[in-house]
């Protein structure tokens, strides 16, 4: 089973592995109990919107990580896929500049702090 840190660098890896960009990460556990960490991301396209989710999930679910749900990817321009302590959105950029979480859940994290891809 995956801890905390773990999970969050192994979603950023699969986000990146099918080439997300604009990766933000949030940790929210003093704003909110539902959640610990909301992992914003954007893709080109709906279609890459939703290869992108499908990889966050096939990927965690290798590494032992719950999914517990999975909501918007009929439409694709923002999908969310909830492991629980982790909530990752995946968004087209028109969704994500017009919901703008990041301004919204306040201070932010940067991909390149949140860790690095371990070397393989």
């Amino acid at each position: 089973m995956l801890n905390l840190e773990e999970m969050k660098l192994a979603v950023i890896d699969a986000l990146e592995d099918i080439k997300a960009f604009d990766i933000t990460v949030m940790d929210v556990r003093n704003l909110t109990s539902m959640t610990s960490y909301m992992i914003v991301a954007s893709a080109n396209s709906t279609r890459q919107a939703k290869a992108i989710a499908d990889n966050v999930r096939e990927k965690l679910k290798e590494k032992g990580a719950e999914l517990r749900g999975t909501e918007g990817e009929k439409d694709g321009e923002w999908v969310l896929v909830d492991l629980g302590d982790i909530v990752v959105h995946i968004m087209i950029p028109s969704a994500r500049a017009y919901y703008n979480l990041e301004q919204l859940w306040g201070e932010t994290e940067t991909r390149r702090t949140a860790g690095k891809k371990s070397a393989a």
